[in-house]
């Protein structure tokens, strides 16, 4: 069976096809292994190169074999010395010529890195954001003029005015063009020296030298024209892209004091994730970060993730502060706008009323998808698992999930449920149609 293989170089610029293709070949096998280390590791590990064993299998490199069902061939077989019919071969391993224990020769499995931009790409690759119905963000785009300096062929309508007369000037200073004034100065001295007595030989000679050089000066202005067409410029536009459709993520996370480490680092975890994911994916998506206790503020990333402020918890003052950005920074019919709150639940029943009330008057009426996380104890996640039962905002938001299809919501009890549930709200899925 011949195996060719080639071992010559890469020739400049071939490492990356042959990069490109390695990863295409072996593509699911490189997103199992990622997201196998991110769910038993850190997610903000996912923003960094990665080190991926992957199975000798799945690196075996392609050979060549004849066809057993046609052509001719011809075999010639060794004499054998040492077997009789009906004697049993032993297998590599169990003794009678194979490798003894401990010594069997295999293949460690093949290492490869893939870089940042490879990691995000293989682990974003089949999510997106719900419901964008007012065109997609990333791939659809309009365009519009934007002035982009001058061009020597255009409409009339873009003549530059300034542009031409500038290129006029400076081309006639270049072609030393006769100046009017120096045509009515010869004139005058013509007129003068005419208007005397010619009786002196030296004057006729003077007024025949000013007519010709009149005359000179007069060919010398018509053959350079004061503006000719090679100084014509006109104003030239470019297309820009400009996208269709304007994004914003709201994210909204407790942190009272009723949120421990633990609930506030699952938290972090599943909004890092969250934000790599935009990051990721659209580029122009806007982010706003809402932290809230009894009271909201919108603050920075690093505020967000880091900041170890806490208080009370008065949910509906976070989507209060949400509606009020909305009015003020992201028209709806402008922007698709989307949510994701973290909470550990617990809230007043009173103020838990008061959400269902926002969520249903107004929220819900202007997002596109809300994704609610509720981050709740390990030791209660199998009874949540099996009933309705909750904390309080869970069942007053469980109300909002059956009247609104774009409004999704999920528990996490440990690091390793973050992917899973983030994948699930974020997963493609059909399109929906914005409710009224």
């Amino acid at each position: 069976m011949p195996i060719f293989v080639d071992r010559r170089l890469n020739p400049k610029d071939k490492s990356l096809g042959n990069r490109q293709r390695f990863l295409k070949r072996a593509r699911e096998e490189l997103k199992r292994s990622i997201r196998d280390r991110i769910r038993t590791g850190k997610i903000a590990d996912v923003d960094s190169e990665h080190t991926v064993s992957m199975p000798a299998r799945g690196t075996a490199e392609p050979s060549f074999s004849d066809a057993k069902d046609s052509g001719r061939r011809q075999h010639i077989l060794p004499g054998n010395k040492h077997f009789a019919p009906g004697d049993r071969v032993p297998k590599p391993g169990q003794g009678g010529g194979g490798s003894s224990p401990g010594k069997t020769v295999s293949e460690d499995d093949f290492r490869f890195v893939l870089s940042r931009e490879e990691v995000l790409d293989l682990f974003f690759e089949d999510l997106e954001l719900p419901d964008m119905v007012k065109l997609n963000l990333k791939e659809i785009l309009t365009f519009k003029p934007r002035r982009a300096g001058f061009a020597a062929t255009g409409s009339p309508t873009n003549i530059n005015v300034g542009r031409t007369m500038r290129n006029s000037h400076g081309r006639r200073i270049a072609l030393r063009r006769p100046k009017q004034e120096e045509l009515d100065a010869i004139a005058e001295q013509l007129a003068i020296l005419e208007a005397e007595p010619q009786s002196a030989a030296p004057a006729r000679q003077r007024i025949a030298a000013l007519r010709e050089e009149l005359e000179r000066l007069e060919r010398r202005r018509k053959r350079i024209a004061y503006v000719d067409p090679v100084d014509i410029r006109f104003n030239r536009f470019d297309a820009q892209p400009v996208p269709n459709a304007n994004a914003v993520m709201f994210c909204l996370m407790d942190v009272s004091g009723s949120m421990g480490e633990r609930e506030k680092d699952l938290a972090k975890r599943f909004f890092v994730l969250l934000h790599l994911f935009l990051k990721r994916r659209y580029d122009r998506t806007e982010i706003v970060f809402i932290r809230h206790t009894h009271e909201a503020q919108e603050v920075d990333e690093e505020t967000f993730f880091y900041n170890t402020q806490s208080g009370g918890t008065v949910v509906s003052t976070a989507l209060e502060e949400m509606h009020r950005i909305i009015a003020q920074r992201y028209p709806s019919n402008e922007w698709n706008i989307y949510a994701a709150q973290a909470s550990d639940g617990d809230n007043f029943v009173t103020d838990s009323e008061r959400c269902i009330g926002l969520m249903d008057g107004q929220i819900m009426r202007l997002c596109q998808y809300f994704a609610y996380v509720e981050i709740i104890d390990e030791r209660e996640s199998h009874i949540f698992g099996t009933t309705d039962n909750g904390t309080s905002l869970w069942r007053a938001y469980s109300v909002v999930n059956q009247r609104w299809p774009n409004f999704q919501m999920s528990r996490i009890a440990n690091a390793a449920d973050i992917y899973p549930v983030f994948r699930q709200l974020f997963a493609r899925q059909p399109v929906l149609q914005k409710s009224a």
